[in-house]
């Protein structure tokens, strides 16, 4: 097989250490192989770095080992090597030959005859935009567990606040809950506690906040309401640091703003995620699949099997999906009418997902065009499936040996 890369390195990462495999040209059109162990500080790392640059190496290949993988891209980077990163499902060892040494050995073998396909690295400026935006929904998901707890507890002491109140954690409803923190078991003056048009409930408040309150009941919520206050504190400060971060990449974020059912935290984490940059992505068909958004094509002999969706890049999925459920609740739009039209063939959940790939779909032809959402309509369907059934009864009447004239009716 032809070398295609004459100097080429492969990376086995780990925590502590990195194997690299060096293979250069020999004497008599013989491959060269040296393998070396460095430790994973960055110290050692500077010495790779310095041993691969003396050794002119071309291209430098690495697998996607969990986080471990970046201190090693870093400083690769900064030395201006060229870099790939592979995806490790996309390069499986032969049985029995698992190691370290064969691993780092194994890539360089497979990119010096350029059998490896790259991942999507983004660029540092979105790299720093997707620590931010990936942490700030991790603890949007741990307020929305805290909250759900508080729930529970609730539960638990026969306080059906929650049924009568619909936001909980509103403003009538926090007080409450804090009035009961403080020892206040009175149903009548807890519901008093109600604030503009919760007022008109106060009845039946009464009755919710009835129960068996205890002051066990009392020490959760209250250690919950101040985690709950501190969860709001850090994304709020997130949500600051995320502008910054996403100034240079306003003109996208607006973009992305206009398709119905994303907001403006979804449109920074889908930036964050993919970048502005389409040309990575030669088509959008190429970026659902690298999202993770699309059915796989798993077909032999003749019978085609499970077509689920990869687990891929999980934090775009869970927007998108998220942004489909939005969509959904729409007036008037393309998206709710495409989601309604699933739902009712393929189930809710299958139909999310149908819509969150149209979503990036969508992302991808307003980035690469750079320009705003224009919808559809929510007639759309109908428009075309009635076009569709009037061609289709035009044929079967020519197939039979007639010639139709259609006129609009009256």
């Amino acid at each position: 097989m032809d070398v295609t890369v004459e100097r080429v390195a492969g990376i086995d990462v780990a925590k502590a250490e990195v194997v690299v495999a060096l293979r250069v040209p020999g004497p008599n059109r013989t491959r060269v192989q040296e393998v070396r162990t460095y430790a994973a500080f960055t110290s050692s790392l500077a010495s790779m770095a310095d041993w691969l640059m003396s050794a002119g190496v071309g291209l430098v290949v690495m697998e996607s080992t969990g986080q471990y993988w970046k201190p090693v891209w870093n400083v690769l980077a900064e030395r201006n090597f060229e870099l790939m990163l592979v995806n490790a499902r996309h390069v499986k060892m032969v049985p029995g030959r698992k190691t370290d040494v064969s691993d780092a050995a194994w890539l360089a073998e497979l990119a010096e005859h350029g059998l490896l396909r790259g991942s999507f690295v983004p660029p540092p400026a979105i790299a720093r935009l997707r620590d931010l935006t990936r942490y700030r929904r991790r603890l949007i998901q741990t307020r929305t567990a805290e909250r759900q707890r508080v729930e529970k507890v609730l539960e638990d002491a026969g306080i059906k606040l929650d049924v009568v109140a619909s936001d909980l954690f509103g403003v009538s409803g926090t007080a409450m809950l804090r009035a009961l923190v403080s020892g206040e078991r009175d149903p009548t003056v807890l519901a008093d506690l109600a604030k503009r048009s919760m007022r008109k409930k106060i009845p039946l408040l009464e009755q919710a906040l009835t129960g068996r309150f205890g002051d066990h009941h009392a020490l959760i919520i209250g250690i919950a309401l101040a985690h709950l206050d501190d969860l709001d504190q850090a994304i709020g400060g997130l949500d600051a640091h995320v502008a910054v971060a996403t100034a240079p990449f306003a003109t996208a974020v607006a973009h992305l703003d206009t398709i119905p059912g994303v907001g403006l935290r979804s449109a920074q984490e889908i930036v964050a995620e993919i970048g502005t940059d389409m040309s990575v992505f030669p088509t959008a068909a190429h970026l659902a699949s690298w999202a993770g958004m699309c059915p796989g094509n798993n077909a032999s002999a003749g019978k085609r099997n499970s077509g689920r969706t990869r687990k891929a890049n999980v934090w775009l999925k869970a927007t998108l999906t998220e942004c489909s459920w939005a969509a959904a609740r729409s007036r008037g739009t393309y998206l709710s009418a495409q989601f309604w039209r699933f739902a009712r063939r393929l189930g809710r959940k299958r139909a999310a997902t149908a819509v969150g790939h149209s979503i990036l779909v969508i992302a991808w032809h307003l980035l690469s065009r750079d320009c705003d959402y224009i919808d559809l309509g929510s007639d759309y369907f109908a428009t075309s499936d009635a076009q569709h059934t009037r061609q289709q009864a035009l044929r079967q009447l020519h197939a039979l040996g007639y010639r139709v004239t259609l006129e609009p009716a009256a």
